[in-house]
C-alpha cells in the first residue's frame, strides 16, 4: 500500500538447508551501497533493523507508536526510542506486528505511567542518529539514558542481540509482551520463565491480521532475576487492556556484553525454540552478522551494475535490498506452519511457504523482477498462494500472518501466475492454478475460511456484478471503476491460463470480460467514470477529486485511474480517439495542475508531475504508454525526471509507501532501462537506462548486459540501439531476449530522435 548459522545458509534469495555460502575473495561487497534508512522517513514507512532476505524475523528498533508513519515501528524524525520489537511489516500503507518489544535497562526500571496517547513509553530513551547505524543484517544505535549500545542481527527464523552495559548494580531488560504498533488489542497473552536464562511465550492480536499468532523462545547469556507484572489498563476508548511486562534484573561491569537469541515462531514456543537452536547454536555475534552479510552480497549480486555516480549506486542497491524484505518465510525449521485454515500444517522446510503478499502493489513491478532475476523463488511465492487458496477457500488479496485481510481490490494472484507461465517459468500445478483463478474471480462467498467483517471485502459483490450485469454499478459498489479496471486486467490473465490449459470455452468469456474497460469510458470527458444502476454517470464530476477510499476509485482520482487498461493498449487508444488524440490526452495528465481536491484527498496520491502520481502504484506503468503511440522520447525524459527527482539517497527519498518492495522495483527495472506494462504480456518497454553498464546474472549461469554508450545526465534519449549486434528499431524487448542471456547495447544523446517509432 523488503544464511545466517552454521549449517543455514540463505543462496539464490531463499532459504536452504545447506553449508554455508563462502563469498569469493574477489567478490564486491554490494551491502557497502545500501542505505537502510531509506524510505523510513517521509511517508516510505521502511524500518532500519537487520534483516535476511525474505526471513521470518525483523527485529527493529520502534521510535513510535501510533499513526500512519507508525507504520513499520519506526520514524526518522522522532529522538527516543522504545525498544526493539520483532516483527514488521516494510512500506505499508496500514500497520500491525511488533512483537515482543525487548529494551534494556540500567536504574529504576520504569512502566509507569503508560497510556494509549504517549508515542513514548515509559521506559523510552533519547538516541541520536549520530550514534546509529544500519546495513543489511547489522543495526546498532546508543541509548542515552542508560549509557547501553544496541547491537542486533538475524537469521531468518532468530535475532542475536548485544548490548554493551555500564557497570551498574540494577542493570536489565524489560520485555514488554502489551507492546504493539498502533495500539492492538491484545486477546491472549501467555509467558513462561524457563529458568535463570530463558523465557518463552506467546501471544495472540487482533489488529489488520485479525488473528495474529506469535510466539517466541528467548536465551539470555547472563543469569537474571524477574519479576513478572500483570494488570489492566484504559485505553483512549474506556476500553479496558491488560498489560503484561516481564521485568529482568543482574549486576553488570563496566563494558560487559549481555546477549540475548530470540527465535520466533507462528506456530508454537517448541516451534521458536527449534528456530532458534537450529540457527543459533552459539553465541557468536560476529559469526551470525556476517552470515546475514553473505546472505545479502549472494542476493545483491544478480544485478551488478557499473556507474560513475555514486548516489545512483546507493539507491540501487538499496531498491535491491528493499525488494527482498517480503515475502516472509513461515516455516518452522521442522516444516510446521500455520495455514490460512488457522490450522497447524506440517509441510516441507524444502518447500517454504511465505507471507505477506501486498499483491496490488508488487504484481507490477517486483514479480516481473523476480521472474528475470529469481524465478524460482517467484515460483515458491506461487505456490504458497495456490497453497493458501485451497487451505482457506479463495486467494488472498493481502495475505498478512496467514490472515485474509481483504485489503486493497482486484484478484492478482492470476497476474503471477499468468506472468510465470507466459514467460516459461510455470513450475507450479497449472491446473490448480488455473482453478484457483477462476474461484476467486466468481462471486461466491461460500467455503472462506475468515472473519465476517473481512468477507464482504474479500469477495465483494462487485463480481457479481461485473459477471451478470455485465459492469459494477456505482451507487451500489465502492470503488467502481478502479475495481472494475482491475478485474479487467485480472480477467484477461485468466483467459491466457485458459487457453493454456484447452478451455476454449472460458478463454472466450474471460477475453470478452477484459474488455469491459469500454462501459466506464466517457467519450464527453474522456475519463473513466462511475457508472449508476440507471446506466447514468455519476454526478458531479470532478477528475481531480479524491475521497480516500469512498468513491469510484481507490487511492487515486480519474485522473490517475483513467490509464489502467495494460491488457488492450491499441483497444484504449482507439476508444481515446487515435494515437494523436491519445498523446495529447497523456500530455495533458503530466501538464495539469496538481491541485487534488476533496474532503478527504487519499495521503496515497504523491509523487505528483502533473495530476501524474509516481508514488502509488497505479500510475507506474503511464509513462511507458507514449512508447506505443510514438513518442518514444517522452517515454525517456520523464523516466529520467522521475529516477532523478523521486528517489534520493535520503531518509525520505521514496515518494509515496515502499510497499512491499513495489516502489524499489519500479526503480530497479527503470534504472536498467526497461519496464514490463502488462505482466502475462512477456514484453518490456524501453524507457532510459541511467548505468554505463549492468549484468544481470540469470540462473543457469547467463547474463544479460545492458551498455550505455555516451550516458549522462544530459544525455537522456536514446540514438540508437543493438540486441546482441544487430539494429533494435522498436521500443521493445522481449522476455525470452533477456532470459536467454545477451547484450543490449544503447546509444544515448541529448536531443530527442525518431529512435523507436
Amino acid at each position: 500500500m523488503k544464511t545466517k548459522l552454521s549449517v543455514i545458509a540463505y543462496c539464490a534469495g531463499a532459504v536452504f538447508m545447506l553449508a554455508a555460502c563462502a563469498p569469493n575473495a574477489t567478490t564486491p561487497d554490494y551491502t557497502a551501497y545500501v542505505n537502510p534508512f531509506i524510505g523510513t522517513g517521509g511517508h516510505g514507512h521502511t524500518f532500519p533493523g537487520p534483516v535476511v532476505p525474505n526471513g521470518m524475523i525483523q527485529p527493529s528498533p520502534d521510535t513510535r507508536i501510533d499513526g500512519w508513519d507508525a507504520c513499520s515501528g519506526y520514524y526518522y524524525e522522532d529522538s527516543t526510542l522504545n525498544g526493539f520489537s520483532h516483527t514488521h511489516v516494510s512500506g505499508t500503507g496500514c500497520a500491525d506486528y511488533g512483537d515482543f518489544l525487548l529494551m534494556p535497562t540500567v536504574g529504576e526500571q520504569q512502566y509507569n505511567p503508560q497510556d494509549y496517547v504517549s508515542q513514548t513509553l515509559p521506559y523510552a530513551s533519547p538516541f541520536s542518529h549520530e550514534n546509529e547505524t544500519a546495513e543489511p543484517g547489522y543495526y546498532s544505535v546508543f541509548l542515552d539514558r542508560y549509557g547501553v549500545k544496541a547491537e542486533l542481527t538475524a537469521t531468518p527464523r532468530a535475532a542475536l542481540h548485544r548490548y554493551t552495559f555500564p557497570a551498574s548494580e540494577n542493570a536489565g531488560f524489560i520485555l514488554d509482551m502489551d507492546y504493539s504498533i498502533q495500539y492492538q488489542t491484545n486477546l491472549d497473552m501467555q509467558v513462561d520463565v524457563v529458568s535463570d536464562t530463558e523465557i518463552k511465550g506467546s501471544k495472540l492480536t487482533k489488529y489488520w491480521a485479525f488473528d495474529q499468532q506469535a510466539s517466541f523462545y528467548a536465551k539470555f547469556s547472563k543469569p537474571f532475576t524477574y519479576t513478572i507484572v500483570r494488570d489492566t489498563l484504559t485505553d483512549a476508548k474506556g476500553r479496558t487492556q491488560p498489560r503484561c511486562k516481564v521485568l529482568l534484573k543482574f549486576k553488570t561491569e563496566k563494558d560487559e556484553p549481555v546477549m540475548v537469541k530470540v527465535g520466533i515462531s507462528a506456530v508454537d514456543t517448541e516451534g521458536a525454540k527449534k528456530n532458534l537452536e537450529a540457527e543459533i547454536p552459539a553465541w557468536d555475534f560476529d559469526k551470525v552478522r556476517n552470515d546475514a552479510r553473505q546472505a545479502w552480497n549472494a542476493y545483491l549480486s544478480k544485478i551488478d551494475i557499473t556507474t560513475s555516480n555514486a548516489t545512483n549506486k546507493n539507491i540501487f542497491y538499496t531498491a535491491m535490498y528493499h525488494t527482498a524484505i517480503s515475502p516472509n518465510l513461515f516455516t518452522d525449521v521442522d516444516g510446521r506452519y500455520l495455514g490460512m485454515d488457522r490450522e497447524i500444517h506440517q509441510g516441507d522446510v524444502n518447500k517454504p511457504v511465505y507471507t505477506v503478499f501486498s499483491l496490488w502493489d508488487t504484481f507490477r513491478a517486483l514479480h516481473p523482477l523476480l521472474s528475470i532475476i529469481d524465478p524460482k523463488l517467484n515460483n515458491d511465492f506461487i505456490r504458497s498462494l495456490i497453497l493458501k487458496s485451497q487451505e482457506g477457500g479463495v486467494f488472498p488479496m493481502w495475505d498478512l500472518a496467514s490472515n485474509y485481510t481483504g485489503t486493497m481490490i482486484g484478484y492478482h494472484a492470476a497476474s503471477l501466475i499468468a506472468d510465470a507461465y507466459t514467460k516459461g517459468n510455470a513450475d507450479f500445478d497449472l491446473q490448480e492454478a488455473y482453478k484457483a483463478c477462476l474461484r476467486t474471480a466468481e462471486y461466491d462467498t461460500t467455503g472462506i475460511k475468515c472473519p465476517p467483517e473481512v468477507l464482504p471485502f474479500l469477495m465483494p459483490m462487485a463480481k457479481y456484478y461485473k459477471n451478470t450485469l455485465g459492469y459494477i454499478p456505482c451507487d451500489r459498489e465502492n470503488e467502481s471503476v478502479a475495481k472494475a479496471l482491475e478485474y479487467a486486467y485480472d480477467d484477461y490473465c485468466i483467459s491466457i491460463l485458459a487457453e493454456a490449459v484447452g478451455d476454449y470455452q472460458n478463454q472466450q468469456k474471460y477475453a470478452k470480460l477484459a474488455k469491459a474497460y469500454t462501459h466506464y469510458f466517457d467519450p464527453s470527458t474522456r475519463f473513466m467514470r462511475g457508472l449508476d444502476s440507471k446506466g447514468n454517470w455519476r454526478s458531479p464530476f470532478n477528475p481531480k477529486a479524491s475521497n480516500h477510499r469512498n468513491d469510484d476509485y481507490c487511492e487515486g482520482n480519474a485522473w490517475q485511474w483513467l490509464w489502467f487498461v495494460p491488457q488492450d493498449i491499441e483497444g484504449f487508444v482507439e476508444l481515446m480517439g487515435g494515437k494523436e488524440a491519445f498523446v495529447g490526452k497523456l500530455d495533458s495528465l503530466f501538464n495539469a495542475d496538481s491541485t487534488i481536491e476533496g474532503e478527504l484527498v487519499s495521503a496515497d496520491i504523491s509523487g505528483l508531475i502533473g495530476q501524474y502520481a509516481q508514488g502509488n502504484e497505479p500510475s507506474h506503468h503511464v509513462i511507458h504508454l507514449y512508447n506505443y503511440v510514438n513518442r518514444p522520447w517522452q517515454t525517456q525524459e520523464l523516466i529520467d525526471r522521475v529516477l532523478k527527482e523521486q528517489y534520493r539517497n535520503a531518509p525520505d527519498g521514496l515518494s509515496g509507501n515502499e510497499d512491499c518492495g513495489q516502489m524499489s522495483a519500479w526503480y530497479i527495472l527503470n534504472s536498467l532501462g526497461f519496464y514490463q506494462v502488462c505482466p502475462g504480456k512477456p514484453v518490456y518497454s524501453i524507457g532510459r537506462p541511467i548505468f554505463d553498464k549492468a549484468i544481470i546474472n540469470l540462473p543457469d549461469k547467463k547474463a544479460f548486459t545492458i551498455i550505455t554508450k555516451n550516458n549522462s545526465a544530459d544525455n537522456k534519449y536514446i540514438e540508437s540501439a543493438t540486441l546482441n549486434g544487430q539494429p533494435l528499431n522498436v521500443p521493445f524487448l522481449n522476455h525470452k531476449d533477456i532470459a536467454a542471456g545477451g547484450t543490449l547495447e544503447i546509444v544515448m544523446t541529448s536531443q530527442p530522435t525518431q529512435w523507436g517509432i
